[in-house]
């Protein structure tokens, strides 16, 4: 029988992982990295060159806090503006190389928890579950396009 808690699951697994992945970051160097960078990073890595615009419609904040976020990566070395290819009143924003070797360290946690979860449920079943995932995903995609962003 359903019991309706499983987005709430979905949604405490994602945390825990992340709680895991940051305090590992912390101890890698990388303390100075908060939750919410994490989705800036993921957006600029898909986006090179996307304006703070861009970034902040994305995470659905303000300008203004997008260009706070833009302040506080540029002087943590995460990213660097550079003048936009059309617009001259528009600074194109780009990971640098330690914003680049984060992304790199997150990726590495990541596959260090898949492995963890495929001892604990086993690679076929472990399997599934990215597939089923995928599956919703692309369903709700049918009304609007789905990303990974802050529910605020």
């Amino acid at each position: 029988m359903l019991q309706g808690d499983l987005p709430a699951l979905l949604a405490m697994s994602f945390r825990a992982i992340m709680d895991q992945v940051h305090d590992q970051l912390d101890t890698d160097g990388f303390a100075d990295v908060r939750p919410a960078h994490g989705f800036a990073f993921h957006f600029l890595s898909h986006r090179p060159g996307a304006t703070a615009v861009e970034l902040g419609e994305h995470l659905g904040i303000t300008k203004q806090a997008s260009v706070q976020l833009v302040d506080e990566l540029e002087k943590r070395g995460y990213v660097e503006r550079r003048p936009h290819p059309t617009d001259r009143r528009s600074r194109s924003i780009f990971l640098t190389q330690r914003g680049w070797q984060c992304i790199e360290h997150v990726v590495a946690l990541s596959r260090q928890a898949e492995n963890r979860w495929a001892k604990l449920v086993g690679v076929d079943r472990l399997t599934q579950l990215r597939e089923d995932l995928l599956t919703f995903v692309e369903d709700a995609s049918h009304e609007r396009t789905v990303t990974l962003r802050p529910v605020w």
